[in-house]
């Protein structure tokens, strides 16, 4: 019996030395919520964090579906209204993984009921939206809540290498950046209509969905915003057959067999950074073989970076201060413990994925709860993304087309 009260006992002291925690309720449990479900899951397991998460409640407006998410993700509990999750006593950040229509009413209302926010990328679907979230987050900051935006690409530690090597100066001033994020899952005009193609859903089509990402990381990499764009967008296909079954909620979807696509499949556009330095950017999910194909490359007066998102775990680096004799790109594999968040994980060489960015969002969210420091990014980051794709749309609204004079 001794040796039990004793086990007892210490069981007990290792408990009052544990971490405090934090609930997380999530709403929206499709692909983005899966793959912050696993961030949450995982953070604690690999990272020494100041606040252990619990996954206390996943919200969604089907009690079967969402019961289901609930279950196979972890989640305590399953909610059916958004508002009700908010409400919890055990959720103390509330997680947006909901089409865009839905962010800046849910955030608002989370930060306005005292909770910490994570809201998904593109912060919202309208500069106005973006600018009343930017605003709330700034008043709950006041009473030491902190709110920032997925744009998850920012922690693949390659990426965030690059940015550190920026920092100190190795590509000295920039000249050129340029990104493309190139994807096919619409190149077949038989694919059906889905919320990411209708405009009061998703904002955009191509340019909210994959431009945002780019446009982060273009301004995240370089250190410095964008000033101004130049653009042309397309939507190459202009109607798709509705979902069968699943016509709520989509416009368009009264007995007809297909609806409107109201957003771009495509945008092209070029802009100027505040130093000077020149931008090109192309964003299509019409780009037939490129499933997911980010690849970003910057030119300074000292050197050049170049990263491909399907090659996540390197970084090609050319130092143009070595003699031209020896020099070149080099491949740098980002798996030291010395690199960025790799020092929780695997030996050298033992590379990570995609689903790795969620766990080290959750980890600097987390940390930044427990200092009291602005997260990055912030949503005041996520407003300078929102205006750039707002000026895009409506460069490419304006754009002159001229026709060149033939002999």
């Amino acid at each position: 019996m001794a040796g039990k009260e004793e086990t007892e006992t210490g069981a007990e002291a290792v408990a009052d030395d544990a971490p405090p925690t934090l609930g997380v309720g999530m709403v929206g449990y499709a692909f983005m919520g899966a793959a912050h479900s696993q961030g949450w899951r995982t953070a604690g397991r690999v990272f020494d964090l100041p606040a252990r998460p619990v996954l206390a409640a996943v919200c969604g407006r089907d009690r079967t579906a969402v019961r289901a998410a609930a279950d196979q993700h972890g989640w305590a509990a399953a909610e059916t209204d958004w508002r009700d999750l908010i409400a919890r006593d055990d959720v103390q950040i509330v997680d947006i993984c909901t089409p865009g229509d839905s962010h800046a009413e849910i955030a608002v209302a989370a930060l306005d009921a005292g909770k910490h926010v994570l809201c998904e990328k593109p912060l919202a679907n309208s500069v106005a939206e973006a600018e009343a979230m930017t605003a709330a987050a700034e008043r709950a900051r006041g009473r030491g809540q902190v709110a920032m935006v997925g744009f998850n690409y920012r922690r693949v530690p390659a990426m965030t290498y690059a940015r550190r090597l920026i920092a100190e100066g190795r590509l000295g001033a920039l000249r050129h950046v340029r990104v493309t994020y190139l994807q096919d899952w619409l190149v077949d005009p038989e694919f059906p209509l889905t919320w990411r193609l209708q405009r009061e859903y998703a904002g955009s089509g191509a340019l909210g969905d994959l431009g945002a990402h780019i446009v982060d990381l273009a301004q995240y990499l370089a250190g410095e915003p964008l000033v101004g764009v130049s653009a042309i967008t397309e939507t190459f296909v202009r109607s798709r057959p509705l979902p069968a079954g699943a016509t709520e909620g989509l416009s368009g979807a009264g007995g007809s067999e297909r609806g409107a696509v109201t957003v771009d499949d495509a945008a092209l556009f070029t802009g100027r950074l505040a130093s000077g330095a020149l931008a090109s950017f192309e964003a299509t999910r019409t780009a037939a073989g490129r499933k997911n194909a980010l690849r970003i490359e910057l030119n300074g007066e000292r050197g050049s970076l170049a990263f491909d998102l399907e090659r996540l775990n390197e970084l090609s680096f050319h130092d143009h201060t070595e003699p031209a004799v020896s020099s070149g790109f080099r491949r740098i594999l980002v798996t030291e413990p010395g690199h960025p968040y790799l020092e929780a994980w695997w030996p050298p060489g033992h590379a990570l994925g995609y689903e790795h960015t969620f766990v080290h969002q959750a980890r600097d969210l987390l940390h930044a709860i427990a200092t009291g420091t602005s997260p990055e990014p912030s949503f005041a980051d996520g407003l300078q993304v929102q205006r750039v794709l707002a000026a895009v749309e409506e460069s490419a609204e304006k754009n002159a087309v001229y026709t060149p004079v033939l002999p």
